[in-house]
């Protein structure tokens, strides 16, 4: 008895290891797969600039972008434009080549000279907002309550209820709508496609155990509350 609960605590260890290596295998393949958005790639990029102090081509930033900021070479001239376009980066034609630099006072002052761009548009919104509150304003004081207008609002009135009433109905055979259907047909597949990973991998688990610490199949599956008739999902 003391032999079999020591191999089930070996087994519950190797089940928590295995569970851990399983989580940073998936958060490795995650972090890689997700590759740096646009935004995240231009402050990287603005950040070679800040910290380096210095002008640069377009074929040096090639170079030191993949290296220091892990921007992929191929993204680096659209970043680099798009910095360009924003005026956060200053570029100038010198003979036959392009140099691009900015500098911290730079930026500063184009932070300044956009901030000072978006007030502008906020004050004029403002004024526009104000001008269509008072537009309003006069046409509900202007508006009669004549018997022409009474009609039309019972006919939109009765309009409303209809087509409620069609989207009620409309709704009850919802679960007969071709891609309602189809969709469910492939949440199907994944959940079967789970079910048999996991399947598979309990399998493994007695197949490891019984091989490593002799504990039968049977014996293992009782224990730990697995159905006899587990099996894979066709």
């Amino acid at each position: 008895k003391q032999w079999y609960q020591r191999r089930i605590r070996e087994f519950q260890t190797f089940q928590h290891y295995f569970k851990q290596i399983n989580l940073r295998v998936v958060a490795d393949k995650m972090s890689k797969k997700r590759g740096l958005s646009v935004e995240e790639k231009r402050t990287r990029m603005m950040e070679v600039f800040y910290e380096r102090k210095d002008v640069f081509q377009l074929k040096e930033l090639e170079k030191i972008c993949p290296k220091a900021k892990g921007i992929t070479p191929m993204s680096v001239k659209d970043i680099l434009q798009s910095l360009v376009d924003d005026n956060m980066v200053c570029a100038e034609k010198i003979g036959t080549s392009n140099y691009f630099w900015c500098f911290p006072s730079q930026a500063a002052m184009s932070r300044k000279r956009k901030l000072s761009e978006l007030d502008g548009e906020v004050s004029l919104f403002k004024k526009r907002k104000l001008e269509n509150e008072n537009k309003l304003k006069e046409a509900k004081e202007s508006r009669e309550e004549g018997e022409e207008r009474k009609v039309l609002l019972e006919e939109v009135a009765v309009k409303e209820r209809m087509l409620k009433a069609i989207t009620e109905e409309v709704l009850k055979y919802k679960d007969c709508d071709p891609d309602v259907l189809e969709q469910k047909k492939r949440e199907l597949v994944t959940c079967k496609e789970a079910i048999n990973r996991w399947t598979d991998n309990i399998f493994s688990v007695q197949s490891w155990c019984s091989n490593k610490f002799g504990i039968p199949a049977k014996e293992m599956a009782k224990n730990f509350g697995i159905p006899e008739e587990l099996d894979y999902i066709d």
